[in-house]
């Protein structure tokens, strides 16, 4: 079975891991970059793991671990016209935007902080987030970036 790894930005005040820890599982919609749509859409798999990033915040890092769970399905906001989100070109037949559910595996003890991520960029090698003007609310993350975070994480 193949299982790639992701980063997912979401603004804690917006949605937290705290949030995700408390419903367990949580649609991912609002992503209206067609990138980070077609990463949803086309490339992510049920079981691959997810970096649950804060951003926005005080102190953005790496916050806990997700993982992506079930088939893409039509983002509902891009039809609700009191949504911030809402699409008035998508149509209900043809979907402009898509979403997945994404599922909590557990928070980490302390934030492994983006200062913490650009010092270690030399272990990282190409790590998009670290890219100048990345603001990608979804990220791929290769199986050395997953596992170096992780080993971050555990030393905090």
């Amino acid at each position: 079975m193949r299982v790639a790894y992701w980063l997912m930005k979401s603004e804690p005040e917006e949605f937290s891991i705290d949030a995700l820890k408390k419903v367990k599982r949580e649609p991912w919609t609002g992503v209206r970059n067609y990138q980070a749509r077609n990463f949803m859409w086309q490339q992510m798999q049920p079981g691959d793991g997810v970096l649950f990033y804060h951003s926005n915040c005080p102190v953005p890092g790496v916050v806990g671990l997700a993982e992506v769970m079930g088939e893409p399905l039509p983002d509902p906001t891009q039809f609700d016209p009191l949504s911030d989100y809402f699409d008035s070109k998508s149509d209900p037949d043809k979907p402009r935007w898509w979403m997945r559910h994404v599922g909590f595996k557990r928070k980490f003890k302390q934030v492994v902080s983006l200062d913490r991520l650009r010092g270690e960029a030399g272990a990282l090698g190409e790590f998009a987030l670290l890219n100048r003007g990345n603001r990608l609310s979804i990220l791929p993350v290769s199986e050395a970036q997953w596992t170096h975070v992780l080993s971050l994480a555990e030393d905090s």
